[in-house]
């Protein structure tokens, strides 16, 4: 179970869908004060959303995690992964390298994450999950954040202090709105998930 299913695990997923239900058009996630600026994680968009998507990464916030983000993210490992969980209103997730390739088997897509070891947590108490906000997903150990990452349709504060926030969307929170959503019991998409075709870093 070390990777099973690297969000919100346990309870903690249901009580998000009892907790979201909706959400406004605030930009409160880009208002969030950081340290300063990070690297922007640059993610071209297919399928029903079709655009790019520019995401602010906080190396301030989440040293280790925005390192392995922008290797990943170097090495082309994010290229052609899908958005294999969408839940409306509440958050759009990616970034499984080893099993969430577009045009493969996706049945284990979410239970895996790269080649790279996990990270230690990095929470912190200066920002909030809200719209755009990027957190990073893991299993019930707070240390088992990897590969795959999440990013807020709305207010998710009752994930602070439980995931780490690794950056906010800066460009392209339309294209974010445009995913598909997830039909199945947990928010997994069938058929043909939203994929992310190309994933650069800009430093």
């Amino acid at each position: 179970m070390s990777r099973h299913d690297r969000l919100i695990a346990g309870g903690l997923f249901a009580a998000g869908l009892a907790v979201v239900v909706g959400y406004g058009i605030s930009q409160a996630a880009q208002a969030q004060a950081t340290d300063g600026p990070g690297p922007n994680l640059v993610i071209e968009v297919a399928g029903e959303a079709n655009g790019t998507v520019v995401i602010d990464l906080l190396p301030d916030v989440a040293p280790k995690h925005v390192a392995q983000i922008t290797q990943l993210a170097k090495d082309g490992a994010y290229d052609n992964v899908v958005f294999h969980r969408v839940i409306d209103g509440f958050m759009a997730q990616t970034g499984d390298v080893s099993n969430g390739k577009a045009g493969g088997d996706l049945s284990m897509a979410g239970m895996g994450g790269s080649s790279l070891p996990d990270i230690p947590a990095e929470f912190t108490d200066k920002l909030s999950f809200q719209r755009g906000v990027v957190g990073m997903a893991r299993a019930q150990d707070p240390n088992s954040a990897n590969s795959q990452f999440f990013i807020m349709f709305g207010d998710g504060s009752f994930l602070d202090g439980q995931y780490t926030i690794v950056g906010n969307v800066i460009s392209g929170m339309e294209v974010v709105d445009a995913i598909k959503r997830g039909d199945g019991q947990n928010g997994e998409v069938s058929g043909t998930p939203d994929v992310m075709t190309k994933v650069t870093v800009q430093e």
